[in-house]
């Protein structure tokens, strides 16, 4: 069995998006992976949630891998995002949709708007 950051290594880098959150990204259990996961979904974006509730290695491990402490976590081609707070700020920013245009990540625009038009 491989450890904790092998497992979380092979996850990030074999899937375009990921999201480590508590819960699934059908049914989230705190807040902040719920406003996370349903930014992207509603935006349209195809990601891989883990459920971080469902082993205790991810959930400490994900802390150490990204040096983060807290959960959500969002990666993009490998790369750590960020947690709840700095995704929203990059959604009504328009910086989510630059991140992900470069990265070639699939995302309704119209919606990302929508987004943006609900919080000016």
């Amino acid at each position: 069995m491989t450890d904790a950051k092998t497992r979380i290594d092979e996850t990030v880098k074999s899937n375009d998006v990921v999201l480590y959150m508590k819960g699934t990204k059908e049914m989230p259990q705190c807040g902040f992976s719920s406003r996370v996961a349903g930014v992207l979904n509603y935006m349209g974006v195809d990601f891989t949630d883990v459920n971080v509730l469902a082993d205790e290695e991810i959930r400490q491990g994900i802390k150490e891998y990204s040096d983060w402490p807290t959960i959500p976590q969002l990666y993009v081609k490998g790369e750590f995002v960020g947690g709840c707070d700095i995704i929203s700020e990059m959604t009504l920013s328009g910086e989510i949709d630059t991140l992900f245009d470069e990265n070639g990540v699939g995302y309704s625009k119209e919606m990302a708007d929508k987004i943006r038009a609900a919080n000016a």
